[in-house]
């Protein structure tokens, strides 16, 4: 073979590397893997709930499964269980509703 049939080999071969690796970055960037849809009959039984970073390794994440809340701490050590087994509390009315005791601009019960 002559050198310029393994000058071609390289540029495809460095042409096919560099658009897996635009196709990794775009699909990590905006997250295609997570918008899959479900392929499930019935309604979805997990979700996240609430996610909160403690530093830049670290973050609790509020997972619901089945009904029941699971606190667990994620980071680059490894994965813990805070907390199995929480009870979902049933929906309420926004916080500061208005008959809401802790509501904003009412009183508090003092004395009665």
């Amino acid at each position: 073979m002559e050198f310029a049939s393994y000058l071609r080999f390289g540029a495809a071969l460095v042409l096919v590397l560099g658009l897996i690796g635009v196709a990794a970055w775009a699909a990590r960037r905006f997250g295609f893997a997570g918008r899959l849809p479900a392929a499930r009959s019935r309604g979805r039984r997990l979700a996240v709930v609430d996610v909160t970073a403690l530093d830049t390794k670290r973050r609790l994440v509020l997972v619901r499964r089945d009904g029941v809340e699971h606190l667990v701490l994620l980071g680059s050590a490894g994965d813990l269980v805070i907390e199995r087994g929480i009870p979902v509390a049933p929906a309420t009315d926004a916080p500061g509703a208005p008959g809401d005791p802790g509501a904003p601009g009412e009183p508090p019960e003092a004395g009665r």
